[in-house]
């Protein structure tokens, strides 16, 4: 088993790379349009996954954090803010609003801004990608970093929506990218966990001196580690702490 450090992404990224990562946020809209096809009211008022959001709720989310994303690449590509920035008190309103419209209107407002969104990734210069952004709450990372931040929204608020898609469905690639990720940020809060292995990715990442040892497929660390449930065929040998809030900002961060 291969014993992984935990860092997360460096500034270091390849052309090819962010190439890979916008076919794979293709993918993951398409399997969310697909999932969404055949969308009714009732469904769409219905619960979600999330305590206290329908799925109106976390469609329009996904639809605003599409909407937030490309901002910021504008931002890097341009050098100058494309109008206002919507603040926590504004996308909250559109929240609220946004999740009472009819079926139609939601998957149309999902797929029209992750189309925008696309379109502007498309147009960054190569030498753009690696010009710093801030995410709303005040952390800052390279623009390319805002792929990686879209995918894992997608990816997460697919199995949210409650609709058949499971943490079972997460393409493994993004598993493992995401365990990265996660555990560097989780072993720089002091997250009192030793180890976490997971068995079918064949790897394993140290956390702490001390704690206790986490194991099971990659699929079901990460879904208990972001916080949607725990697999009974998780293992651990001794009590598991609560994950914090996920996703927390990534480790060691950019300055």
């Amino acid at each position: 088993m291969t014993e992984a450090a935990a860092v997360t992404e460096t500034t270091d990224i390849t052309l090819a790379d962010i190439d890979r990562l916008l076919g794979e946020i293709r993918r993951s809209v398409t399997r969310v349009e697909a999932g969404l096809e055949s969308l009714t009211l009732p469904q769409a008022r219905g619960a979600s996954a999330l305590p206290g959001w329908s799925r109106g709720h976390v469609i329009t989310h996904l639809a605003r954090g599409a909407d937030v994303y490309r901002w910021l690449l504008t931002l890097a590509r341009t050098g100058r803010e494309p109008g206002p920035r919507a603040d926590t008190t504004a996308l909250d309103r559109a929240l609220r609003e946004g999740a009472e419209r009819s079926a139609d209107e939601l998957v149309t407002d999902l797929s029209g801004s992750f189309a925008r969104l696309l379109d502007e990734a498309e147009a960054m210069p190569a030498e753009r990608w690696s010009v710093l952004v801030t995410a709303l709450v005040g952390w800052r990372h390279p623009a390319w970093f805002t792929l990686q931040r879209c995918r894992r929204e997608l990816e997460t608020h697919h199995v949210d929506l409650d609709l058949g898609y499971t943490a079972a469905d997460w393409p493994s690639d993004y598993v493992a990218w995401a365990l990265d990720d996660t555990v560097a940020a989780l072993t720089a809060h002091g997250f009192p966990v030793a180890r976490v292995r997971a068995t079918d990715l064949d790897r394993a990442w140290t956390l702490a001196p001390t704690g206790p040892t986490v194991t099971g497929t990659g699929h079901s660390v990460l879904a208990w580690l972001a916080g949607r449930g725990t697999d009974t065929r998780l293992r651990s040998d001794a009590p598991l702490p609560p994950p914090p809030r996920w996703p927390l900002p990534p480790a060691p961060g950019w300055t």
